[in-house]
Parts: C-alpha cells; structure tokens; sequence
C-alpha cells in the first residue's frame, strides 16, 4: 500500500468479547480484561488539548508484534525480540496473514510440488514454531499447546503458546488470504477500498475448523482487541511509511518492494493498521477515563534493509541465522506436522545469501525506547503515544505524568533554552484515516506549557508521511535549530531566533533525490552538535560516508563540507571534546568494531566500544552503547568498561559523565549510576 491513505478511526465500538473464559484461564490471563468499554465516534486522532490523564503504572513487562506475513520478525525485528524474549519479557506474536502466497512450498533442488495454500500456511507456521522453541531454549520440535481464541466480533483465531523456564512465547494466527477475490493484495485493498472484505483461510491441521472474514473496521477492532486483552509495554509493527523508492522490475520480483516505495506493500498496510489500533486504544481508554496504556512503540524498516551497508555483526548475525534456520526447516525433517516443517524456500542456509541479504541488518522507521533527560532533574518520553515525563524522586525516576500531545509517533528532539527550559519535539500522526482519507504527519513543539505546531517541510502528504525523527540544538548565539530528514533523503530545517520566533523550513544544501538506491542520500538517524566556538554541526549517515554540515560563523548558515568521514553501519553521534573540538563515533559495517574521528577523518586513538547499535560519545570521554549480547556497556574516562544487568529498550543515554538513563522493558526509566 503506497496511496497515502489511511483507515477511518473508531465509530461506536461495542462491547466484545475478546477471548473465552475457558480459553483465557487455560492461558493464564485475567478474565476481567476479556471486555472494554465503547469509545465515541472519531474520524481523526487528533491532538488531545487535555493532558494530565492518569497513567498505567503496571510493573510488569510484555512485548507485543505485529506482523504481515510468518517470518517477518525473524527478518527485520531481530535481535531486538530475541533479547527482550531472554531478558524474561513474554512475547505475543500476532500474523495478520497466513502469507499463504502461491501455495508453493519449494525446497531448491527437489521437485516443484503442487500449489497447496492451506498446507503451505501450515508449513510456514511450524516454521515459527520451531524458530520460537529454538530462541526459547528448547528442542525445535517441542510440542505447542494450540487452542481456538474468540476475538472481537466474533471473529476466530489461532493461538499457539509455550511456555519454558519463565519464558513465554505466543503466536497468534488472523489468517487473512493475501490475494483478494479478485486477485489483488487483499491487505492494501482492505485498507483503501470501501466496502471491501476479506476471507480467512484455515491452514491444515489447524484447531480452527471453518474461515471467517474481515471488513477495515472489524480487522482494525481485533487488534484493539487483542492490544487491550495483553496490554502490553513494548510493542513492534513494521514500516508505516517506507521511503520512496524507484526499484527495478527485478528487486521488485526478488525483494518485493512495492512500485515507487522501498518496503513490500503488505508491511506497509499491516503497520498502517497497527498504528490505528494504537490510536483507538489509547482512545478507548481515554472516552472511558481509564488509565492510559504505558507502553514504548517501534515501527521497523523491512526490505528497505537492502539499500543500506550491513549493521550486525558476525556473532549476532549467527544468532539471528539460528531462528531463521530454524523456521525455514527442511522437507527431511520429522517435526510432526504432516503439511510440512517449515518455509523450504528460505531454509538450509539461505537466509544470508539471498535477497541482497536484508538479514543482515536490523533498521529503525521510528525507534522507540529514546529517553530525554534534563539532566538527573527529569526525564521524558514517547508512552502510550503520548508525552510523559517522570521526576526524579532522589534515587530514580518517580511516577509518570501524562503531557498530551498525541498521537505521537516515537522519538523525540530536544534543545535547552537560555532560560534553563526544555524544547521538546515529535512527529504528531495528524490523520490516519483510510477509505480514501488523509494519513498526515506535523512536527510539533511542546515547550513546557503547550504544543504548537510547526508543521511538515514536505507540501504533499504522500511525501509529507517519509519525514524522520526531529533533531534540535541551541546555537551558542541562543538560537534554536532544528532539522529533520525528508522525503528527497536530505535534511529540512527551520531555525528558532533567540526571541522564539520561528523562521520557515528550508531545505539544507547537499545530498538528496536518492530514489534509486545508488546514491548518497541520507538515513534517517541525524545529530546536532555545538561546538566549543558556539557553532551548529549536523552529521548523518549517507551510504558512502558520513555527511557533515557546519556553519562557519555565529547566526551563520549551515554549508555541507566535503565528505572525510568513512562509511557507516549506524548513525553517527557527535559530541563535544574537553578541548572544545568535535568527536564522531559509530559502527563500521557489518563490524562489532567502532569508528572514533574527528569530522575531517582523522582517527581518535585510544576509544573503542565492541558491540552492535548505536553508540554514544561525551566528555571524558566516555562511550556508551551495546555490547555483542545486547548489554548496556559504558566505558568510562579512564578506559574502564562496565556492563548494565538491566533491560534496555531502544537506546540508552548518558546523564553527565557519571550516570546512564535508559527505558525498561515495563516502559518505565531507569538510571544507573556509575
């Protein structure tokens, strides 16, 4: 789905059951979570102009993902889910489709069998059992306990649960056929056309014994349905809005991408569904002033993977390779299900030698789990897809208070203000309506006492929906700059002068126009820096290089440089060095290895940080950032380095030289002290 559409937001939403008390005792889940309240008639999310609602304030954690087709997370939401699974997080998998494709299961150099959809559902959901037992720690053949879950509406699923040494995997099978009646992609109709209807299909040796159908609004109120039943803390979904993205006919056929955009065109529907869930529960509950759901959202890039240098490491690479084994399986195997064991096209070692290798990578649309930290005084996030913040209360982080705002999506900008305040900034979902209705995003500003738009540097809403993550910094002149990746891969900017009058967007000189994939234009994962002089710096993560932009003088414009910088596995993050000058650290590709430098390519002896992801640099200096397992490790000014024992989700940050703040798995912060 690619039209810039959206789906329509709740109408009045009876009340439904979710699961059946027998079915929900068997799970062990609480059978007063089986029913919600209806919500009022909204077409538009819209701002909620009253913050101060009170908050979940759950300890407990749970991950939840939404995917298109069986596989999708072992693909593109590794390791992520691998290590909140191992951190003792249950995981609830949900496939809106049964990914059922042309029925035929292939396994390279054997016969071509006969199409046979429901069969080959079936192989490709033993595929994800096996993955699942494998990440859980058990043998890959380990019995599921499969059972019949009655959703909203009347609506049937199939739920698969195991359950090993304190951990916790459910998968949840909807079904849906991904070709239309009338041979279409069923996902992007369902979510464009009016009066359009899908069927399920009932895969061999299933619990379910007859297919069911959904309409926009019923699909859109099973996953309200579900979300309200687990209410979960950390929830995945795929790419809402993939990049533009002229691929040739032969990417298209092997990647998938859909025509003009950089991800397959049933991610992008299956997250735009996703994503209207989220807003209506976080909507249900309000209309029925209830705590608002707390829970850390991430939006993960799909076959977009292909168009950028690799990030993972050999050793996490393997580990990701074991699931993806695991599910691809092999027609040799005896794993019990008569249908098949697993999706033989992607098995026996082929899932890191085909398709341009887009396993090997994990990337971020919106990253979610990203604290702003006012130093130990407040700390603030994207929960619930709104604005929260907690105080501190003398030995962490206190309660949290609702800010407003949303819906937001995750990840936030943020300058200080000569008076000592905090800018805080987002992207706000405007609209997400589908049926031939808007699906708009604006950057917005909260300063403390209200949100102010500051609308969207792309006049066209197709174009408008491909902006990235705000980043903002305060020039030494008092200035505020603020800058966003746009739809053409390049930088906007709009810039704040020292008596808060906003000037327009602008576009920044430099790369950009990189529909192709064979440019230089930018990724999303920008970062501003000042420097001891007061001047603003802008970095960010091109194929070839790291772009770097400067002024030159004080209220100066922002010129690129030329690029000295070698090409990066992750964004790049700047920061101040005691002697006033800049510093640069980042992942080299595929490499567990850091690069240390100066902006003009000149190395930085002394600093190294073994891991994956992001890594962050400060005074000291000191780096911060994930080891090969997933650890938060920070190494200190005198080249100490020390592992954090908690969970993290998204990416942790330095508070001052001594201290990290990071989001737990039950979206609460926490802050280590070193």
């Amino acid at each position: 789905m690619h039209s810039g559409t959206g789906p329509g937001l709740p109408g009045r939403l009876p009340r439904r059951t979710l699961l059946t008390a027998a079915t929900a005792a068997a799970a062990g889940l609480p059978l007063a979570a089986c029913t919600v309240p209806a919500a009022p008639r909204r077409r538009d999310p819209g701002p909620d102009p009253a913050p101060g609602r009170p908050i979940s304030l759950t300890g407990r954690s749970l991950l939840m993902q939404f995917l298109a087709h069986p596989d999708d997370d072992l693909y593109f939401m590794n390791p992520d889910t691998r290590r909140l699974l191992e951190a003792g997080a249950p995981v609830v998998s949900v496939y809106v489709t049964a990914g059922e494709a042309n029925g035929i299961n292939h396994a390279p150099g054997r016969p071509r069998p006969e199409p046979d959809k429901n069969a080959y559902a079936s192989a490709r959901q033993q595929g994800l059992r096996q993955a699942y037992a494998t990440l859980l720690g058990l043998p890959k053949f380990t019995p599921w306990r499969r059972t019949v879950m009655e959703l909203r509406g009347g609506k049937r699923a199939e739920l698969n649960t195991l359950a090993h040494g304190g951990l916790r995997a459910e998968l949840v099978f909807l079904n849906l056929s991904v070709i239309s009646p009338r041979n279409r992609p069923s996902l992007p109709a369902l979510w464009t056309d009016r009066g359009m209807r899908q069927r399920t299909l009932v895969a061999d040796n299933s619990p379910l014994d007859r297919p069911s159908s959904y309409d926009y609004d019923e699909l859109v109120d099973a996953l309200v349905g579900l979300l309200d039943h687990y209410r979960p803390t950390v929830v995945q979904t795929l790419d809402p809005d993939p990049d533009i993205q002229r691929s040739t006919v032969r990417v298209r056929s092997k990647d998938s991408e859909q025509p003009g955009y950089s991800d397959h065109r049933d991610h992008t529907a299956v997250a735009c569904f996703s994503w209207a869930a989220l807003i209506r529960w976080v909507a249900e509950k309000s209309a029925a002033r209830q705590p608002l759901p707390r829970f850390t959202a991430t939006a993960f890039r799909g076959y977009y993977n292909r168009h950028w240098p690799k990030n993972l490491p050999e050793s996490v690479l393997q580990e990701k390779a074991e699931t993806l084994f695991a599910y691809g399986g092999d027609p040799d195997w005896e794993c019990g299900n008569p249908a098949g064991c697993g999706d033989y096209s992607v098995g026996q070692g082929r899932p890191l030698t085909n398709y341009k290798g887009w396993a090997r990578s994990t990337n971020y649309r919106y990253p979610g789990g990203e604290l702003v930290v006012d130093g130990t005084r407040a700390a603030y996030a994207v929960a619930g897809l709104r604005l929260v913040r907690w105080r501190a209360d003398g030995t962490g982080w206190g309660a949290p208070e609702d800010l407003g705002g949303g819906p937001l999506a995750p990840g936030l900008g943020h300058a200080a203000t000569e008076d000592g305040g905090q800018l805080l900034f987002a992207v706000r979902i405007a609209s997400l309506v589908g049926h031939g209705g808007a699906n708009l995003r604006e950057v917005v500003q909260y300063d403390g006492r209200a949100w102010t738009s500051l609308g969207n540097p792309e006049r066209l809403p197709d174009r408008g929906r491909r902006i990235g993550v705000p980043v903002a910094v305060t020039a030494g002149d008092g200035s505020v700059h603020l800058f966003v990746r746009n739809a053409a891969k390049s930088v906007s900017t709009r810039v704040r002068d020292p008596r808060g009058r906003w000037g327009p967007w602008r576009g920044l000189a430099g790369p950009g126009g990189d529909v192709m994939g064979d440019g230089d234009g930018i990724q999303d994962g920008l970062s501003a820096v000042v420097d001891g002089q007061g001047l603003v710096h802008l970095l960010a993560a091109a194929r070839k290089s790291v772009r770097h932009w400067a002024q030159s003088s004080p209220g100066g414009p922002l010129a690129l440089r030329p690029p000295a910088m070698p090409a990066p596995g992750t964004p790049p993050h700047a920061f101040l060095r005691p002697d006033g000058s800049l510093g640069v650290v980042y992942r080299a590709p595929h490499s567990p290895g850091l690069v240390a430098v100066r902006p003009d390519g000149s190395p930085l002896p002394g600093l190294a940080l073994q891991g994956y992801g992001p890594v962050a640099g400060g005074p000291g200096p000191v780096l911060l950032g994930r080891g090969e397992r997933g650890e938060v490790r920070l190494r200190d000014a005198g080249g100490r380095t020390r592992r954090h024992r908690g969970v993290c989700v998204g990416t942790p940050v330095l508070v001052g030289a001594g201290a990290v703040a990071g989001l737990g798995a039950d979206a609460a912060p926490w802050l280590w002290r070193t």
